[in-house]
Parts: C-alpha cells; structure tokens; sequence
C-alpha cells in the first residue's frame, strides 16, 4: 500500500491491544538497556503559552518514528496542561512515511501498559489488591488497562475529588473508590498516574514488599524522598537519572546512576530485579521515545490487517 495511513484517536487506542504491545515494549526496552536505539535528547520551542516538544527514536526491527506534542494549558482545567499532537511512523528501511496517528493516545496507552510490565515484573507474585491514584487521562488509561487485563484483582482508585473517584472506578468491575491515603494503605501495588506538583505517596503508607510505579509527575515530584530512599529502583532509560529537567525524573535528581537499574535489563534476564518479597521496589518512568515507536509499529500493523484508518497520497 502506498500513501500514509492516518488514524484518529479512537482508531489509534483500538489498535493498541495489551498483548502486542507489550511484546513490542519489551522488545523496546531491552533495545535500550543494550544500547542499541538511536534516540537524541529531547527538544523544545517554545511558544508564548506553552511549546511543541519532539522524540524521534529508532528501535532496530520495531521502526522509526518521530512524536510531535505540543503542552499548553488547559482552560477547562486550570493547573493543568493538555498534550496534543501526532506520532509519525516511518519505513526503517527506506525512509517512507507510513502512518500518522494521535500522540495523546499513544502516550497513554503505551505509558499503562509500561507500568503494568514492569508491575508484573517486579512486584511480588500474586498482588491482591492494586492501587491506582489519579483520576486524569492517564488515570484513566490505567485502569482501563487493568479491567482488560486484571479484571479478578480488586483495584482501588484513590483521588482528591470523590465524585471523579468514583466514576473512575466505575471501570473496573472490581474496583472501588478512596482518597489517596486509604487506597495506598495495604495495597500489594500502587500506580501512581497524576499530575503531581509536590509528593502524593508518603513512604510510611506503604505496604512491606509493596511495588510501585510513579509515571506522572512532569511538573514536580510524585514520590517523596523516603519512598525514593528506600525503593530499589527502576528506570526506563539512564538519563532519568542522570539528565536535567524536564527530560530527567523529579524525584531523581542528584541521586548516584547506579541507584537505578533499567527495567529493560530486567525483563533480558540480566539483573535480577526483586531479590526479597520484603523489597520495595520502586519503578519511575520518564517516557522515552523508543517507547513510542513500539506503539506505532503495533498500531499501524493492526490497523492494516483491520482495514482501518484513512490512506492520503502526500
């Protein structure tokens, strides 16, 4: 087929079914652990009321794509941003335009269905009950992932709005709703998915061998420093540590490289991961571009053999 195929946002999230995509993150994240994916620092211009951020990433077998997002504030929701822009899929081999497809919902998908990976890689087997705090997008798409996924494993939903609490957990059908504090307590697993500004988990909330994920967080620390201190730690590439904001983790700067483990190296078999059911294990995600690419790759697959999207000769 010649052209590129354009797919909408409701077309781009049906194309992303958890199996596929977490084969493909894997692939992904073990290509970054082995210094195998050509990704540049993140860049930015900037506009007067917010800027267009770009990641093109290269993931050998998987693609080459390229995520254009702007961040503007949201006026429907003050003290928010709102993240639009498009995901651009290329032929690896010659350099061919293939796809475009929305950002917003690649980012959230992608981003659950990492957390969720690295849930099942480290946290101790046979979680019972699962936090997830947050009630935005990528909320959202968490616990759409987890009612697809881990429908029989009671989730709680912990926010500050107790109506938005409540609907979100509607999701679920195993789910119910909490504030923050009373859905960490005595879960075996918290998800942390807002848009935090200042910590929202508090180190002595949490469970003995809880696992933790942290995957919001843009504009400020999700985790406070004990949980940080405490945690072994996991990334998904070298320079949440090592790299400055906006591109490095909050919650990781000044900690020592080695603090942190890459979660690719993990799921490759050569670091252990959990080593004590007594652990915390702490994963904190920043994104990366290779990301994105497995997303595209298993969206644009599926929409070809789905006949789905619109084909435009440019």
């Amino acid at each position: 087929m010649s052209g590129v195929l354009v797919l909408d946002a409701a077309q781009t999230r049906a194309c992303l079914e958890p199996d596929p995509l977490a084969e493909a993150l894997t692939v992904a994240l073990v290509a970054v652990a082995r210094g195998e994916v050509s990704a540049p620092p993140r860049i930015a211009a900037r506009a007067p009321a917010g800027l267009l951020g770009v990641m093109p990433a290269h993931v050998p077998g998987l693609g080459l794509a390229a995520k254009l997002v702007s961040v503007f504030a949201d006026p429907a929701d003050p003290g928010r941003s709102s993240h639009r822009g498009v995901v651009a899929l290329f032929d690896e081999q010659d350099g061919r335009p293939l796809a475009l497809m929305d950002a917003e919902s690649v980012t959230a998908v992608r981003t659950a269905a990492t957390a969720t990976l690295a849930m099942r890689t480290l946290a101790t087997p046979g979680a019972n009950r699962i936090a997830v705090l947050g009630t935005g997008v990528q909320a959202t798409a968490q616990v759409d992932l987890l009612a697809r996924k881990a429908p029989a494993t009671p989730v709680v939903v912990g926010g500050r709005d107790a109506g938005r609490t409540a609907a979100l957990a509607a999701r679920h059908p195993h789910a119910t709703a909490d504030t923050v504090e009373g859905a960490v307590r005595g879960s075996d697993v918290v998800l942390c998915c807002t848009g935090a500004r200042e910590p929202v988990l508090r180190r002595a909330w949490l469970a003995e061998g809880a696992h933790v994920g942290s995957v919001g967080g843009s504009h400020g620390p999700e985790l406070d420093p004990d949980t940080v201190r405490d945690g072994s730690l996991f990334v998904e590439w070298t320079g949440a540590v090592t790299s400055p904001l906006p591109a490095g983790a909050h919650e990781l700067q000044g900690c020592l490289p080695d603090r942190a483990a890459l979660l690719g190296s993990v799921l490759a078999g050569s670091h252990p991961g959990r080593r004590d059911p007594r652990e915390l294990t702490v994963f904190k995600s920043t994104g990366h571009a290779a990301l994105d690419v497995a997303a595209a790759a298993v969206a644009y697959a599926a929409a070809r053999e789905r006949h789905l999207g619109t084909n435009l000769e440019l």
